[in-house]
């Protein structure tokens, strides 16, 4: 088994290392049983650091429809998918590193008065994707196991948090197919009450010999546990990459974002959102790479007979990553049921594109409307990226939330009508 090591230095000419594994399975352990770890200090983020005015200063430049305005809500390292906790206490930040972060607008002047990090006590690897479900237990995807923490906008305030594995470790995914790529989880809590977790596969595109065992697993697809993590299933076949998931408001069907194939071309293949209406439905990848663009790797192979086709195209390597169905009432009524979606911004194409939150008008029957910029300008006129928005979120009050791992901060979006001249 891979191990990640944490090495404690006892002396000058010597150090004790402990696989990351068995020191996280025992503290497992510990908080399972109420016990403490010991552990005593977060790390906590200076919100008013100079950074925060540079980001202001670039919040200058986004363009956004009459009536809204983006403000700069905290400073948070490395921010990436989010989850607001249904009491609308604290918002849970995730990261491609080691922490997950606890921001908190004491105050409630919407505006983050503190953030740390989340569970210190806890080795964390890669954990990406927090999402709650309605009664507030909030779960966590890893690179390579789902935990959940129940009640944790209370526990948060404490470094030691109950914790409870629901995909133990090295059980997401088979250990010889943890990679370095792809393995950004997200999740959430459908209709059903049922967990549902994304696992990209490691490569642009697997090699033939890979499929068997990707298909059984869900790597390349969307798989869906009860929330103890009994009764694993396959509920989505047939995507390379998704980083970005939510369940219509209306219909309760599965939307996701896939990112497309590089290597292609600056203008092909595309990216996508899908939309899912039963479970095990196949949407395309590896046949296609993006919208109906084969691959070369299997442009001689025949397609599946019931693949599923995008609902809606995206520009080429923007990088679509978080969406979330608008549900609040602070934005006019053609924002109602539509989705938010961030593009990353793409990283080999020769004049970059994206950086930047799309919306999309969604009616109640699922149909789509053109998509359309909503928040841009974090890519300059010189090609250069200014930010790199990752996710979406809603606030309480209606408002929403932009995740930037690049500049490391979130931004809220909040509109008030223009006032009649």
């Amino acid at each position: 088994m891979k191990t990640r090591l944490i090495c404690a230095a006892l002396a000058a000419s010597a150090a004790y290392c402990v696989p990351a594994f068995a020191q996280s399975n025992d503290t497992l352990e510990r908080l399972g049983s109420f016990r403490t770890t010991g552990t005593t200090e977060f790390i906590t983020v200076d919100q008013n650091s100079e950074s925060a005015d540079a980001i202001r200063s670039t919040l200058e430049r986004i363009e956004l429809p009459d009536g809204f305005s983006i403000d700069l809500y905290a400073l948070v390292p490395d921010a990436r998918h989010m989850a607001v906790g249904p009491q609308g206490i604290v918002v849970f930040v995730g990261t491609r590193k080691t922490e997950v972060w606890a921001v908190t607008d004491r105050d409630k002047n919407r505006v983050a008065d503190e953030v740390k990090n989340f569970a210190p006590s806890l080795a964390k690897a890669i954990p990406n994707g927090p999402c709650f479900s309605p009664e507030g237990v909030l779960f966590i995807a890893e690179q390579n196991r789902v935990l959940q923490y129940p009640a944790a906008e209370f526990f948060y305030e404490s470094p030691d948090v109950v914790a409870v594995p629901v995909i133990a470790d090295g059980e997401l995914v088979p250990e010889e197919e943890v990679s370095y790529n792809h393995t950004a989880r997200v999740c959430d809590i459908g209709p059903d009450g049922k967990l549902y977790v994304s696992l990209g596969q490691p490569y642009n595109v697997p090699p033939a010999e890979k499929m068997d065992l990707y298909n059984e697993q869900g790597i390349g697809g969307i798989i869906r546990v009860n929330q103890d993590g009994s009764d694993r299933e396959v509920y989505t076949h047939g995507v390379r990459n998704s980083v970005g998931q939510d369940f219509h408001p209306e219909s309760g069907e599965l939307w996701f974002t896939d990112n497309q194939v590089d290597g292609m071309g600056d203008d092909i293949p595309p990216g996508e959102i899908n939309r899912q209406t039963e479970a095990g439905q196949n949407f395309g990848f590896p046949w296609y790479g993006g919208g109906s663009i084969r691959t070369n790797e299997y442009k001689d192979a025949e397609i599946p007979a019931d693949v599923v086709m995008p609902v809606v195209e995206m520009q080429a390597h923007a990088a679509d990553l978080g969406m979330m169905f608008y549900s609040g009432n602070q934005f006019p009524d053609e924002y109602k049921n539509g989705i938010f979606s961030a593009q990353h911004g793409s990283w080999n194409r020769t004049e970059p594109v994206g950086a930047r939150v799309m919306f999309t008008p969604v009616d109640a029957e699922g149909n789509v409307g053109e998509t359309v910029p909503f928040a841009e300008g974090w890519l300059d006129e010189n090609g250069e990226y200014l930010g790199r928005p990752v996710d979406v979120a809603q606030l309480r009050d209606g408002s929403i939330l932009v995740s930037d791992d690049l500049a490391g901060a979130i931004y809220r979006i909040s509109y008030e009508a223009p006032q009649a001249q």
